[in-house]
């Protein structure tokens, strides 16, 4: 059943297992309960540490455990519903190592925090996936290692597409969907990080509460970062350098380019993916001493007063204190809100062109938005894909007349105004088609194509700075050419900002912009002057 680099390769990994293992498959007659037979045999053959036993009980089918071979009788508590190829074969591998005891590579304090919840069980997790996804697996990894780590906690990765009387029965209609103990956890893609956090403020009210007492108890820093995103994780490389005392306070780290799959115009790097440059963004900034604070959510910001500090409010009542702070909390992208939208997402709905256009040579995409970006990103596209398909709300599109020209030059190009769009199609897996309603007709027209960009706008991470720092019409902070907002030792840089063209280069150099201005802040400041450390003395 595997090819023979990947038997070799799983070998390699099996002569890592720390105790023996047995996984226990529960199967019937199907095709299916065939093909898992035939890998779990596979895998045994290449260890004498795996053992297989085919009578399982579990109404699943085919399925199969994974616990240790003399583990007292205790059931196991990671299990696969399906067949765990395509992206899921990392778990697969990942499992087996990780219930014989070999150390995890995640944060020695996640792994601190898993094992000493003292939560009374089980918590029965199933998580559903689609073997096409590629965020699923950080799900399932995550909780199958939550599974290993502490005995409360059990997990069941099932494959939707081989169980879909449950798929059909729970309404689940995007992937990865997580349950608890029967009840929707969450869905999309999850860091461990994310889930740790979520499953204890459910199960243990205390925990909020604990936390902002950790965090109100934090000293001032030199420069607080908040967001965790490119432009943060550069301002934080930077003033970590200037050895200072540098802290990034993030609602998730990684930001909105843990959503993008493809990245091919990062200068240096051919191609990467949102997810990898993610990872390797904070791993940079762990580099270094920097005092990051994920899964944190900013509410308000006070100005410095009498004692020359800023101010920020968290959503858990905590409360951070800096003499500067850069402010990077990007933007979203605003959405269509029309049904399979979300269903879609990174699986046909994108909304990046520049980072996602090319992965569509040679097929059809429509851009929803007939503004500059919407006409700008019809263009790029038209040179990549076979064809493009422009449809604007409005009775004409409002780009400027140079890129309106352009547009109409292009042979392989429709544009359709008056058209509201009311819903996106696919086929479980990937995007089929959208539908829009003429609003001059009232008809509802259908396209086939394989791909949907929205280009109506994007919408800064700016709502709680309403009244304190000074935002354009648009809500993006302004900001002058050293990244300083209205606010006195207020820096801001990405796409937050007023700054032109969104990109993740340009967000990176914004942010090591601001770091630099924030530090000539403090150098220059004269209550700053009196007080500094040896460090910042040194570096001025």
């Amino acid at each position: 059943m595997l090819e023979a680099n990947i038997r070799t390769q799983l070998k390699g990994y099996l002569e890592r297992l720390e105790q023996p293992i047995e996984l226990i498959a529960s199967l019937d007659g199907g095709d299916k309960s065939i093909e898992l037979r035939d890998l779990l045999r596979e895998i045994a053959e290449l260890s004498n540490k795996v053992a297989v036993r085919e009578d399982g009980s579990d109404a699943r089918k085919p399925s199969f455990s994974v616990g240790l071979a003399n583990n007292g009788g205790q059931a196991a508590r990671v299990r696969f519903a399906g067949i765990p190829m395509g992206h899921e074969f990392t778990s697969l591998i990942l499992a087996l190592l990780q219930v014989s005891g070999y150390p995890p590579k995640v944060d020695a304090a996640v792994i601190e925090q898993i094992r000493n919840m003292h939560v009374k069980g089980p918590f029965r997790f199933e998580t559903y996936i689609s073997l096409s996804c590629h965020n699923c697996p950080d799900v399932v990894q995550a909780l199958n290692l939550m599974a290993v780590l502490n005995p409360a906690i059990e997990n069941t990765m099932i494959d939707g597409a081989l169980f879909q009387a449950e798929v059909d029965e729970k309404k689940i209609m995007a992937v990865p969907t997580v349950f608890m103990n029967g009840e929707t956890f969450g869905a999309g893609r999850m860091t461990i990080e994310e889930i740790v956090a979520k499953f204890i403020a459910l199960v243990d009210t205390g925990a909020a509460a604990r936390d902002a007492e950790k965090l109100d108890a934090k000293a001032p820093y030199d420069v607080l970062v908040v967001g965790g995103g490119p432009a943060g994780s550069a301002a934080a490389i930077y003033a970590a350098r200037k050895g200072i005392r540098t802290g990034v306070v993030a609602e998730r780290f990684g930001g909105q380019v843990l959503d993008t799959m493809g990245i091919e115009n990062l200068i240096s790097v051919s191609h990467t993916d949102g997810p990898r440059l993610s990872m390797a963004l904070e791993e940079n900034v762990k580099a270094h001493e920097v005092d990051i604070m994920n899964l944190q959510r900013a509410e308000a910001l006070v100005p410095a007063g009498a004692d020359g500090l800023t101010s920020i409010r968290l959503a858990n009542g905590a409360t951070l204190k800096s003499k500067s702070v850069i402010i990077s909390t990007g933007a979203r992208w605003r959405e269509m809100n029309v049904p399979g939208e979300k269903d879609y997402k990174a699986k046909g709905v994108c909304f990046c062109p520049h980072c996602d256009g090319p992965l569509f040579k040679n097929k059809r995409v429509a851009v929803i938005g007939g503004g500059n970006s919407g006409v700008e990103a019809a263009i790029d596209l038209a040179g990549i894909v076979s064809h493009v398909t422009l449809l604007e709300f409005d009775s004409k599109l409002r780009a400027d007349a140079v890129l309106q020209a352009k547009l109409n030059s292009l042979p392989n190009v429709t544009v359709i105004v008056s058209a509201l769009t009311s819903e996106v199609h696919g086929d479980g897996e990937k995007v089929t088609a959208i539908s829009y309603q003429d609003r001059n007709s009232n008809e509802t027209q259908r396209v086939e194509l394989e791909g949907i960009f929205v280009q109506i706008g994007l919408l800064p991470n700016t709502d709680w700075l309403k009244g304190t720092v000074a935002l354009s019409p648009r809500g993006e902070i302004e900001v002058d050419a050293r990244g300083q907002t209205s606010v006195p030792g207020v820096f801001a840089a990405g796409d937050a900002t007023t700054v032109p063209y969104k990109q993740i280069i340009i967000a990176m150099g914004e942010g090591a912009k601001a770091s630099l201005s924030a530090f000539d802040h403090l150098i220059r400041t004269p209550v700053q002057a009196k007080t500094a450390t040896p460090a910042v003395a040194m570096a001025a």
